[in-house]
């Protein structure tokens, strides 16, 4: 299904219908397609509940004092 960023301002809530069931819509800018909506689910990685980013350093053994080393990224930036 296409549908202008016109269509997309006046009638977000009758697209966003059409993706709850199932649709893609993609969203055209000057005639060209630019976006697209897709359900969460076919977006490609599903959500398990857990963010990747989480606990990014939690394996980094150079950083026992966590506080300590913000505190000294902090007192860098004024000095």
């Amino acid at each position: 299904m296409y549908s202008t960023a016109k269509e997309l301002r006046f009638h977000t809530k009758e697209l966003l219908e059409s993706v709850s069931r199932g649709e893609e819509v993609i969203i055209t800018f000057r005639g060209k397609p630019f976006a697209k909506l897709v359900p969460v689910e076919q977006s490609g990685k599903k959500s398990n509940g857990t963010n990747d980013l989480f606990g990014i350093w939690k394996d980094r053994t150079d950083l026992d004092d966590v506080n300590a080393y913000i505190r000294k990224i902090r007192k860098e930036r004024f000095l």
